[in-house]
């Protein structure tokens, strides 16, 4: 079925355009989150990347015990390349600690790349930070936040100008850092404004972009410099939580408050969905059109449910060992099924 061409050709193309958002507002919001620590050591730090790598791991771990066995449910009556392979026990383990992409090993779910992308560029922002205060004690006419910037835009240039244009790269921070590097300075910018050096700092910022678009223009670069302008140039208001707000505001909030338990668990719903309603009308436009529109609802509440009961709740050792386990159980059921299935 051909129906709607162009609107699905650019939901598969430009919509993940909305990757470039997500760095450029990570960077932005993490320099936000490190800004008040003033000395990082290896523990503290080491404590920082845990408590990360806990709320992405433990919600990425439900999801993909869902994931693996509505995989494997599905498989003999829906053939479809979206459905990745029987996963192996080394493959699962990779999964556990965000390394499948650099191990060159297929992925079990849509967006387990983003989520080990996050964790590298968040150890990677813990490491600036230690350099720069490292540097400052080195020479310490220089603050701690200067060098911060200072690596900032070393790690940005290098990325937009040159890392990014390096395929090979594109499982690791370097090749990302560009477009996380530029949510970190808008916030620096934002704070220079505060501080009366709104200019050279701004001035920094657009010769930046400026020579990454002459250098190389395209779609990607584009739409992280107009996030990260934005994020430069927002009124304080935008930053704040309305009061009293309407039903509207208040279920925007909610959604943006669930959005990481959605956005890992609506893979396996769609998968779900998709197997559902291809089998029983694969050529009408109207129940596939309200398929999608059922699959949104569906990853809307299976990501509510997800984050009240996991993500909400505190991540804990105990918890990940948990999750861990169902996990492992998942992947050894889907291998069961699979058997079964001959």
């Amino acid at each position: 079925m051909g129906a709607w061409p162009q609107l699905i050709e650019w939901l598969f193309d430009r919509a993940r355009l909305a990757v470039q958002m997500f760095l450029v507002c990570g960077g932005f919001l993490t320099a936000g989150s490190l800004s008040h620590i003033m000395r990082l050591d290896a523990p503290l730090a080491a404590q920082w990347l845990w408590r990360r790598y806990l709320r992405l791991a433990l919600p990425l771990l439900a999801a993909l015990s869902l994931v693996v066995l509505v995989s494997e449910i599905i498989r003999p009556g829906f053939d479809h390349p979206s459905l990745s392979a029987l996963p192996t026990w080394w493959q699962a383990w990779a999964h556990v600690f965000l390394l499948q992409h650099l191990l060159d090993l297929e992925a079990l779910s849509a967006g387990v790349w983003y989520v080990a992308m996050d964790f590298q560029l968040y150890a990677l922002a813990l490491l600036v930070l230690a350099m720069a205060q490292w540097l400052s004690r080195l020479k310490p006419h220089t603050s701690a936040e200067v060098w911060c910037k200072r690596l900032w835009l070393t790690l940005a240039a290098a990325s937009l100008w040159w890392w990014s244009g390096i395929e090979s790269l594109d499982d690791y921070a370097l090749y990302f850092c560009g477009s996380y590097a530029m949510g970190w300075l808008a916030y620096q910018t934002r704070r220079a404004q505060e501080a009366g050096k709104f200019g050279a700092s701004l001035g920094v910022f657009v010769f930046l972009g400026a020579m990454a678009l002459w250098l190389a223009p395209n779609w990607r670069l584009v739409t992280a410099l107009a996030v990260a302008a934005l994020l430069v140039g927002a009124p304080l208001t935008w930053f704040q939580s309305p009061v009293g707000g309407g039903l509207w505001c208040r279920t925007v909030q909610g959604i943006s408050r669930m959005s990481y338990a959605v956005f890992v668990v609506h893979f396996g719903v769609s998968l779900a969905v998709n197997a559902w309603v291809s089998q029983r009308w694969p050529e009408q436009l109207l129940p596939n059109a309200l398929g999608m529109l059922g699959s949104l609802a569906l990853s809307l509440l299976a990501g509510a449910l997800l984050f009240k009961y996991v993500e909400q709740p505190r991540p804990t050792f105990m918890r990940w060992l948990r999750w861990v386990g169902i996990f492992m159980f998942s992947v050894a059921l889907a291998m069961h099924i699979n058997s079964l299935a001959g």
